[in-house]
C-alpha cells in the first residue's frame, strides 16, 4: 500500500513542479513588442525607462493601458505556462525592464539557465527595483516578487540560485521587456 502511494506521488510530482513558480491559470503566450530604450509604449503613458517615481494606480487604470494577457499576470498574479515565454531560454546581452511601467529590473549578466521554464536571475539591478511579499497561495509558502515602481507581479524568488547570491528570481517573460545591448 505504501509503495503504491509513493509511486502515485512520483507520477503527480511533475504536475506540482509545473506550478512551482506560482501557476494559477493558463494565460496565452504573447509576443511582447520590443521597446527601444527610453521610449514609451503606445497607449501606456506610465511606461518610462527613466522615471523612478512610484506609481499608485488602480487596477481599472492599468486595465485601460495593458494588454489583457499582461494585465492578467501583472495585476492578477497569474502565471504564464512554463517553457512558453519569450525570454526563458535566451542569452542575448541586454537589459530587462518591467512590462507595465518600464522600471529597470535586471541585466542579462545576472540571468542563468535554471531549467524551471521561466527566465531566472540571481540578482536584481538595484535594491529598489523589486520588492517582496509573502505569498501563501496554492498551499505553498513562497515570496512574491513585485515591481518596485508599479507593484506589478513579476514572479517569485527562491533560495536555490547560484553564487554569489544563492537567489533565483523566477520571472514571467510576459512581465518583462528586453532591450538588447548595442555594439
Amino acid at each position: 500500500m505504501k509503495t503504491t502511494s509513493f509511486f502515485c506521488i512520483l507520477l503527480l510530482l511533475p504536475l506540482f513542479t509545473f506550478q512551482a513558480c506560482g501557476q494559477n491559470k493558463e494565460t496565452k503566450s504573447s509576443t511582447i513588442i520590443p521597446v527601444e530604450k527610453n521610449q514609451g509604449k503606445p497607449g501606456n503613458p506610465y511606461y518610462s525607462h527613466t522615471d523612478t517615481n512610484k506609481l499608485n494606480l488602480s487596477n481599472a487604470e492599468w486595465k485601460k493601458v495593458l494588454p489583457e494577457d499582461v494585465y492578467a499576470v501583472m495585476r492578477e498574479a497569474e502565471t504564464e505556462r512554463a517553457f512558453t515565454g519569450k525570454y526563458w531560454n535566451t542569452d542575448v546581452k541586454g537589459t530587462y525592464y518591467c512590462a507595465s511601467c518600464g522600471n529597470l529590473l535586471f541585466r542579462s549578466g545576472a540571468k542563468f539557465a535554471s531549467s524551471c521554464g521561466w527566465p531566472s536571475f540571481f540578482e536584481q539591478e538595484n535594491k529598489k527595483s523589486i520588492v517582496f511579499k509573502d505569498d501563501n497561495s496554492l498551499g505553498m509558502e513562497r515570496i512574491e516578487a513585485l515591481c518596485g515602481r508599479c507593484g506589478g507581479h513579476l514572479g517569485h524568488i527562491f533560495d536555490d540560485g547560484p553564487a554569489p547570491t544563492g537567489k533565483r528570481y523566477c520571472m514571467n517573460s510576459i512581465a518583462l521587456d528586453f532591450v538588447p545591448d548595442t555594439k
